[in-house]
């Protein structure tokens, strides 16, 4: 069983990445996810053409990443949820849903009609979940977010990667960082109360805030912080870890750099300096304690630099195969997309765009059985509206009448 969520049906009215991000995850695993769009200008991110001084796509193609990581293998309707005549349409498809999923604001819920009460009136069983920026309670509660904001910033992780003497603060490695890890959040959060729900029979009301993802992802910071009872000093890095030379980053001879994380320096030390070339501090009894290479931790991270820098990237990659102790190399997007383990393990899948063009996405990053996740393209805007209707009743003359009204399109 590689899809242990089909069956399950999520009614999605969401936009941006932040909750849409679960509904992707949910339908690689196989639930049938319905993405509810405005019905005249769509997910608002359709819009987006520059992302983080990037473009959002390429001329002359209808692929735009930033559109099909989060709303792949969906189903898109477009529906005025702010029209009477929409209304009857929403709750049939709220009645055949296990899942409502939204990260629209309590003040956008109450105008259009989606609470939590009001979708319960019409499936008392339905499972509801909300993502926000600062959880379903206290004074920020009814305020907005983007990941930027309540997961980078007020989360910790900005701070984090910041050196002190920085003259700005660092941003986001990648756009949706955020976002993306609390959609994968939320996605637990479901499954979790989709299993609730089978035995206790139970539905959960769910939130999961950006804020409180950004919090669990520094939770090593923060619980330091609350067992000493004050904020903690900044350990700025620029190559070894502290106190350990075999941890950090070095420079290679072309400007790419290298990541070691040897946490039981004396356990490898031989090994390593013996595949750097460096057999002179091969068997050292000068660093053959912790205590020892600590004390001399600045001499031997200079050493190692020097000798990094000597030699290209591709010539450490190809070295440093040879060693068991844990290194990395710093991919950029491009490296990461031609991966071999990722590939190996199916996480970079194909798909057929909406132009017919052969295309490559990140998958989710749980396996099930063994198996390759199953994935199409994110819908165009409403590319499914009249499927949906038809299979929740409605005749021709019918959505012509929606049309006309403008509830759907």
């Amino acid at each position: 069983m590689h899809r242990p969520m089909e069956g399950v049906r999520i009614l999605e009215v969401a936009q941006f990445t932040f909750v849409p991000a679960a509904g992707a995850v949910l339908a690689d695993w196989g639930a049938d996810v319905i993405k509810v769009e405005h019905a005249e200008t769509g997910d608002a991110q359709r819009g987006l053409v520059r992302v983080l001084g990037l473009d959002a796509g390429r001329e002359g193609s209808s692929f735009a990443p930033i559109m099909e990581g989060p709303n792949r293998s969906k189903r898109s309707i477009g529906l005025a949820l702010d029209k009477p005549e929409a209304r009857p349409v929403l709750e049939e498809l709220v009645r055949r849903s296990d899942v409502f999923l939204t990260n629209f604001l309590p003040k956008a819920r109450r105008h259009l009609g989606i609470t939590v009460e009001e979708i319960r009136k019409i499936n008392p069983d339905i499972i509801y979940v909300a993502g926000s920026g600062f959880g379903s309670e206290g004074p920020d509660s009814e305020n907005g977010a983007y990941d930027a904001t309540a997961f980078w910033a007020r989360g910790g992780s900005a701070y984090g990667v910041t050196p002190s003497n920085a003259d700005s603060v660092a941003f986001m490695p990648a756009g949706a960082y955020g976002d993306n890890i609390g959609g994968m959040t939320i996605a637990g959060g479901i499954a979790a109360a989709l299993y609730g729900r089978k035995v206790t029979g139970e539905p959960s009301e769910i939130d999961v805030s950006l804020l409180a993802v950004g919090a669990w992802a520094t939770q090593f910071s923060v619980n330091l912080a609350m067992l000493n009872g004050r904020p903690q000093p900044k350990a700025d890095r620029t190559t070894a870890g502290p106190g350990n030379p075999l941890t950090g980053t070095y420079r290679t001879y072309d400007g790419r750099w290298i990541q070691l994380s040897m946490l039981q320096p004396t356990r490898y030390w031989d090994e390593f300096f013996d595949i750097l070339g460096r057999t002179d501090l091969v068997g050292d009894s000068r660093f053959d304690t912790m205590e020892k290479i600590t004390a001399a931790k600045d001499l031997v991270a200079n050493e190692i630099a020097a000798t990094i820098a000597k030699f290209p990237y591709a010539h450490w990659l190809s070295e440093f195969e040879k060693m068991t102790g844990q290194w990395a190399p710093v991919q950029d997007g491009w490296d990461i997309a031609n991966d071999p383990a990722l590939i190996a393990n199916g996480r970079i899948t194909e798909i057929i765009d909406a132009d017919g063009a052969q295309r490559k996405l990140i998958a989710n990053p749980v396996k099930f059985d063994n198996q390759p996740v199953h994935m199409t393209r994110a819908p165009q805007f409403a590319e499914h509206t009249d499927d949906v209707l038809r299979e929740i009743g409605l005749d021709d003359d019918q959505l012509i009448a929606l049309k006309i009204a403008g509830a759907v399109t």
